[in-house]
């Protein structure tokens, strides 16, 4: 955050609709910022339980992978409560800086690739040829996108579900309360999945609050939705959202004078 930004998000009221227990980084970061934070998580973290999923990690133990896909934080826990690390027996492509950072907390390893741009396309792309199995163990709600382009590489590639998306019945009372009386400044959408659960636990917003994404997947979701997207965070990380909210923040004239 430069000298000419601080201070933009001092007193503002931002809504945080990311999992409750994968929030902690992105609301110290407002309240450093001394920003006012709603948690309101607009989906669930759920388990998966199948048969096709202990079948992959029996497989990946064993060494019958070449690669797996870490596509989401939320993959590695699975990992982290179904196996130990030595069970990895792949290289591992993570999606981005907090998923390769929070698989190096739990392996002790850092993954063989990380793409330059924090998306699955971009993983996609960045990802080798080769004639191997791949694992992409990915929420119940991924687009099959990064499967079929890694197909096209001449990967075998395996697709199980590593965890489930729930959505709630309604946003936390504060929250709604705020949204309704028009005291949110900005609401935060780190997945489409969380555009999708915010809308449904809550419908139609009141008031203008910022909407600020953390990627462009999410960006064209929140758009869908009807949304007036005001920035996408770049890098697409928790510090590059934070800056990103400090972007929206900031006079288009103070844009241009911090920019020279």
């Amino acid at each position: 955050m430069s000298p000419e930004q601080a201070g933009q998000l001092a007193g503002r009221t931002i809504l945080v609709t990311r999992p409750a227990d994968q929030s902690e980084e992105l609301v110290r970061a407002l309240r450093r910022r001394r920003a006012t934070v709603l948690v309101a998580p607009a989906i669930e973290i759920a388990p998966a339980r199948s048969a096709a999923l202990t079948r992959a990690l029996r497989d990946l133990a064993a060494g019958h992978y070449d690669w797996l896909t870490l596509t989401s934080r939320a993959t590695v826990d699975m990992l982290a409560s179904r196996l130990s690390p030595q069970d990895v027996r792949a290289k591992v492509a993570a999606v981005g800086e907090g998923t390769a950072e929070a698989y190096r907390r739990w392996s002790r390893r850092a993954p063989d690739l990380v793409p330059p741009r924090f998306t699955t396309a971009a993983l996609a792309r960045t990802f080798p040829r080769g004639s191997g199995r791949v694992l992409c163990a990915r929420a119940d709600v991924a687009p099959p996108g990064l499967e079929a382009a890694l197909a096209a590489k001449g990967w075998t590639v395996t697709r199980v579900d590593a965890y489930r998306t729930l959505t709630p019945r309604s946003l936390p009372t504060a929250a709604r309360d705020a949204l309704r009386d028009g005291r949110v400044d900005a609401v935060t959408f780190t997945s489409a999945s969380t555009v999708r659960g915010f809308v449904g636990a809550l419908g139609a917003v009141k008031g203008n609050p910022k909407v600020v994404c953390i990627g462009p997947v999410t960006a064209r979701e929140a758009r869908a939705r009807g949304f007036t997207v005001a920035t996408v965070a770049m890098p697409h990380t928790m510090e590059g959202l934070v800056d990103a909210l400090e972007r929206a923040f900031t006079p288009r004239s103070r844009r241009a004078t911090i920019g020279r």
